[in-house]
């Protein structure tokens, strides 16, 4: 995976963090570590946070399958500029994102799963809140699977979704641990960030597949056999 497209993922994060308080800050501040000493409380984020950023790395690792699959087809180039299209054509409306986050059956479950998982009261119940709290219909999620399908490996999937989690942290530890509330200046400015890095990724994803072989912003692409795996 191209160091462009990993910067990418991260700026992706980052920029998306701000959705991410409004979407799941109540569920972050709900993890019943308050009570808990200061080692203990930092040991139960930490995990929360390890469990939800797995889940985007399982979800990674599925995605980096499906493309490593259309690439070792030889079908790489199309693929990358059909998934930079996808990516900018979700920017031609912000319906997208509230669809996903309708009421429905998967988030009721899921939202089940993280309740039963508080009452566990342990460290595992920690990381299994986190990681349930990952499976959560979230539009930010899904494009940036669609950015990790382009990498072109398995390894390299799990990275991009690895990336664009810890991108997310940020927002989300100063939440968590001081309750921290971005201001409406700041929460305006990473609002309006966020279409322009999913368009960056996008036009990236494009650009790697035209194969211009420009260093890091589009490598040569070659052939691969079915039965080869690369890691780049």
């Amino acid at each position: 995976m191209s160091v462009a497209l990993l910067i990418s993922s991260l700026l992706l994060g980052l920029a998306s963090s701000l959705h991410c308080v409004g979407m799941c800050g109540p569920l972050i501040m709900s993890v019943p570590v308050q009570h808990l000493p200061e080692g203990k409380k930092t040991i139960g984020i930490l995990l929360y946070q390890l469990g939800r950023i797995g889940t985007y790395v399982v979800f990674g690792v599925i995605a980096g399958l499906l493309g490593w699959r259309v690439y070792a087809a030889g079908f790489q180039q199309l693929f990358s500029i059909m998934l930079g299209t996808i990516l900018l054509l979700m920017l031609s409306g912000s319906f997208f994102l509230k669809k996903v986050h309708g009421s429905n059956w998967l988030s009721t479950s899921v939202t089940q799963m993280m309740f039963w998982a508080i009452k566990q009261q342990s460290p595992i119940g920690m990381f299994l809140m986190g990681s349930a709290n990952g499976l959560l219909p979230c539009g930010m999620v899904y494009i940036a699977l669609t950015g990790a399908m382009a990498s072109g490996s398995i390894a390299g999937a799990a990275l991009f979704m690895f990336s664009f989690g810890i991108g997310t942290l940020p927002a989300l530890l100063g939440l968590a641990f001081w309750g921290v509330k971005l201001s409406w200046q700041t929460r305006h400015y990473m609002q309006k960030a966020v279409p322009y890095v999913v368009a960056m990724t996008g036009i990236l994803l494009i650009l790697r597949g035209l194969n211009l072989n420009i260093p890091y912003i589009s490598p040569f692409l070659s052939e691969r056999s079915t039965d080869t795996i690369s890691c780049h």
